[in-house]
């Protein structure tokens, strides 16, 4: 058989004029014919971020048999390993709109689970300034989105009011929002998959799904271990080591689940929306044994993202960012194995130093030390307006009844977590 496989990929290779998807529409005719072995079985989360987690979890305490496949070597590698870890109210999302309700009711789901099980987290409140006359207006806006979503005890401050809070911070008005808070990220995660592990949920890591087919109303999932695509430059299909035919299967697998969806064989690609790419870095305050902020402090958001602000870890660590650099270019290898660039360039802080000093001006000169970064797995690209959150799920959107897309799930997925599981889960209970 092994031979017969190393054939076809031979062939698939020297066939320079074939387009890539009648090349994929030929892999799936021949997987057929040949020997792969294939299981069939309940559920399966691809993308063990802190959204996926949080669906296996909740999908197995409802009496569901779920399966969750990751490329990397354990969770939360990607994008729920890289923000802001940052608890969000609900203020900044058009009403009505997914963002805004999994961000509300997200939060108080969060704080919840937090303080039942011991998950370090801390509402120590946010700071949202205008810096300028000119932003008092986008102010009064925010202010009004955030009480159309339901976010509590939202209070408009007067300069001094809040310079009197904060007293390094420099702002002619800002938005004060005690609900929002911090949140140790890795500790909710390594929860949340101590739960799923206990209703049953299986995590296979070093897993890899790099496409599939559709067979009547089923989906064909292709796996392989993710060692198999380090050679791989993405210009033939790679045939699958084994084919899982579940009767659900959540595609959250973040940066990588436009290029995955993409790689369905039999799935519109009118449905797919463009994907997008926003780098953002941080930088820690170095020199400083008292942070000089006590809250959370935001800027006017601006375009891609919601400003380099102030943000704190549990123990006190101080943080400027994340800025927004927009990347393309990456490939669906890259992608699937997580393959970008995180690095940070301390020569980038030059850009940082006049957009904190807008609200922090006593802001040292090389007080700023490079800290990480992480991307925005966005759906709308530079100058264009925010795309809300898009899950596809049900007949009535591809036409296939056990298959849900989740795209775009950025900032504030990691807040909207559980309420996007608890979502779908009351979908799909047995």
């Amino acid at each position: 058989m092994l031979l017969r496989l190393k054939r076809t990929l031979q062939s698939l290779k020297r066939t320079a004029t074939i387009s890539q998807a009648q090349a994929i529409k030929n892999l799936s005719t021949q997987i057929k014919k040949e020997d792969v072995p294939t299981e069939k079985l309940d559920c399966v989360v691809i993308g063990a971020g802190v959204v996926g987690i949080a669906i296996a979890r909740e999908l197995a305490s409802k009496g569901r048999e779920v399966l969750v496949l990751d490329s990397a070597s354990t969770f939360g590698t990607g994008t729920s390993s890289r923000n802001s870890e940052v608890i969000h109210a609900g203020i900044y999302y058009p009403p009505d709109s997914l963002k805004a309700l999994f961000c509300v009711r997200g939060r108080e789901l969060l704080y919840r689970y937090c303080y039942e099980h011991g998950v370090p987290c801390k509402q120590i409140g946010k700071l949202i300034v205008a810096t300028g006359p000119l932003e008092i207006s986008k102010l009064n806006e925010l202010m009004n989105r955030g009480t159309q979503n339901g976010v509590d005890n939202l209070k408009m401050l007067e300069g001094f009011e809040a310079m009197k809070m904060e007293p390094e911070l420099q702002c002619k008005k800002a938005l004060l929002s005690p609900v929002s808070g911090i949140v140790d990220s890795h500790s909710l995660m390594l929860s949340l998959v101590g739960e799923a592990e206990n209703n049953g949920t299986t995590f296979s890591y070093n897993s890899t799904v790099i496409g599939g087919h559709l067979e009547g109303n089923c989906l064909h999932l292709y796996i392989v271990e993710s060692k198999d695509l380090e050679n791989w430059n993405g210009d033939y299909p790679l045939h699958p080591e084994l084919v899982l035919v579940p009767k659900l299967v959540v595609n959250s697998a973040g940066l990588s689940s436009l290029a995955l969806a993409k790689r369905f064989h039999g799935l519109d690609n009118g449905i797919i929306p463009p994907g997008f790419f926003a780098r953002g870095c941080y930088f820690t305050l170095s020199s400083t044994k008292v942070p000089p902020f006590e809250h959370l402090i935001y800027p006017i958001p601006e375009d891609g993202g919601l400003g380099v602000h102030v943000t704190l870890d549990l123990d006190g660590q101080l943080k400027f960012g994340p800025d927004v650099e927009w990347i393309d270019g990456i490939d669906d290898v890259s992608s699937f194995l997580n393959k970008y660039d995180y690095s940070v360039s301390a020569s980038r802080a030059e850009r940082f130093y006049p957009e904190i000093r807008k609200y922090y001006p006593n802001l040292k000169d090389g007080s700023l030390q490079p800290g990480y970064s992480g991307i925005r797995p966005k759906i709308s690209g530079p100058r264009q307006s925010p795309i809300d959150f898009v899950i596809q799920q049900g007949e009535d959107i591809h036409g296939v009844p056990g298959l849900v897309n989740l795209f775009g799930i950025e900032s504030p997925g990691l807040t909207a977590s559980m309420a996007i599981a608890e979502h779908i889960a009351s979908r799909f209970l047995k």
